[in-house]
């Protein structure tokens, strides 16, 4: 093993991880900071960099055509703005008091040390791989990369048969579902919760359930798989208690975690979630060089006031912006997040942000709820489909604390309205001022959320009285 040097009195910045929350940082501490005053170094295992994870369902499902429509920046353009990146080498380990990692060549298995002056950790998240008998067999896929993606196509194209089964019904479960619909598939969705989409209260979700159903999706909720079953060397089915689902390909839908394995053994502090605790310049807590960002740290609910963990790429690319500027030399903060994610199945968009009832219960919050049916145009203009708005709001004081939004076209992205009340911290009876925009083609007079808002502010002062 060797150690990488000769640096000729420059900064060096090692990165390990090369999607969005580490390619983002090493791209604004190059804008920062130019190649005579910063060496970057970055650390990719896989095969590309700077690529959307989340569209890999539609690519899955042929509404993105090719694979690479979904990279952002490729190595070599990366490599073209003086960032020395080393793909296909995982960085095994971390050691803190002398300043070094050490990486292994996945094809090769060469190993070696390099130093560094800053670290940046963005080893992101890993699909949950449940501890059961036939769970590492042929057949059976997680999809969390673009190299699980490819695996995943590989084995649809060479399958003769037609049968798949999601197991779990969590975003990724419910638009891999539906790529297997696309793809021609007939799917079954094993799912442990009461209704799909655990990110909704259970009354939001049904909505989405008849959804999957009209799809031609069959739906096996509040069940648990124990098992994996195996024939001629790859999966063949899917077992619960009660029942066998015949399969011929197995995506596991569960969730992710994050990967932050290396960071433990390092014994870099970790929540109660698994995830990196950093401070608001996304700096790992006690640690004066070491930055992480991404989906392997957690992050502060604003409204919850609570450390929580969410996966999403929005999140990681402002972690990096903001890494990449303070390890750069600059000034910047990651405030928090208040909870906001929408989603798709089929026409159906499903929307949500700030507390389910569920986590005001865990935090101790009092709250009143409404739920009201509006469309998404005016009644009368063509094209105006049904709404299904819920919202809570605290008991006495009004403030808003979560909207769920489950509808057709023009649905989804009305809880960016919620969302930047919930991080103004607004009421709701303030909310029934809000000045959006209105013409029958786009809403009815009174938009859904501010029905909604009405509503809800009426309940609260009734219990206040």
């Amino acid at each position: 093993m060797s150690i990488h040097g000769g640096r000729g009195g420059r900064e060096r910045l090692v990165v390990i991880g090369g999607d969005a929350a580490g390619m983002s940082a090493a791209s604004q501490a190059r804008r920062m900071r130019g190649p005579d005053e910063l060496e970057i170094v970055a650390f990719e295992r896989g095969h590309f960099t700077s690529y959307s994870a989340c569209g890999i369902p539609y690519w899955v499902g042929g509404d993105v055509p090719e694979r690479d429509h979904l990279v952002a920046r490729t190595p070599e353009e990366h490599r073209a703005r003086d960032i020395v990146l080393r793909m296909r080498t995982e960085v095994t380990e971390i050691d803190l008091a002398g300043g070094r990692v050490r990486a292994r060549d996945v094809d090769s298995g060469e190993e070696s040390w390099t130093s560094y002056d800053k670290l940046v950790i963005a080893t992101g998240a890993a699909p949950v791989r449940p501890d059961m008998p036939g769970v590492d067999a042929p057949g059976v896929h997680g999809v969390q990369t673009l190299d699980d993606g490819q695996a995943l196509l590989d084995t649809l194209s060479a399958t003769r048969g037609r049968r798949a089964v999601v197991v779990g019904a969590g975003y990724i479960g419910v638009e891999m579902a539906e790529a297997l619909i696309n793809r021609g598939f007939e799917v079954t969705v094993v799912n442990r919760g009461r209704e799909p989409m655990s990110t909704l209260d259970p009354d939001m979700g049904r909505l989405v359930h008849r959804a999957m159903e009209g799809l031609g999706i069959t739906m096996v909720n509040d069940t648990e798989v124990t098992k994996l079953l195996t024939g001629d060397g790859r999966v063949r089915a899917v077992a619960t208690e009660d029942a066998e689902y015949p399969a011929d390909v197995v995506v596991l839908g569960i969730g992710v975690r994050p990967a932050t394995g290396l960071a433990r053994a390092a014994g870099l502090p970790l929540g109660a979630h698994g995830g990196l605790l950093t401070d608001l310049a996304m700096r790992v807590r006690g640690q004066e060089n070491v930055w992480a960002g991404g989906d392997c740290v957690e992050v502060l609910n604003l409204v919850s006031g609570q450390e929580q963990y969410v996966p999403l790429g929005t999140h990681a690319n402002k972690h990096g912006q903001v890494v990449g500027t303070n390890v750069g030399g600059g000034y910047a903060t990651f405030p928090g997040v208040v909870g906001t994610a929408v989603s798709k199945v089929c026409d159906l968009e499903i929307a949500r942000t700030g507390l389910r009832e569920k986590d005001a219960d865990r935090v101790g919050l009092q709250y009143e709820t409404v739920t009201i049916e509006s469309t998404s145009r005016a009644g009368y203009y063509p094209g105006a489909s049904p709404m299904t708005v819920k919202m809570l709001a605290e008991r006495r004081t009004g403030r808003l604390l979560g909207v769920q939004i489950v509808g057709r076209e023009g649905a989804g992205k009305r809880v960016d309205i919620a969302a930047v009340a919930l991080t103004a911290g607004m009421t709701v009876e303030q909310m029934t001022a809000l000045d959006l925009g209105y013409a029958p083609p786009f809403s009815p007079v009174w938009d859904p959320v501010l029905v909604a808002a009405r509503k809800a502010t009426a309940k609260v002062r009734a219990g206040s009285r």
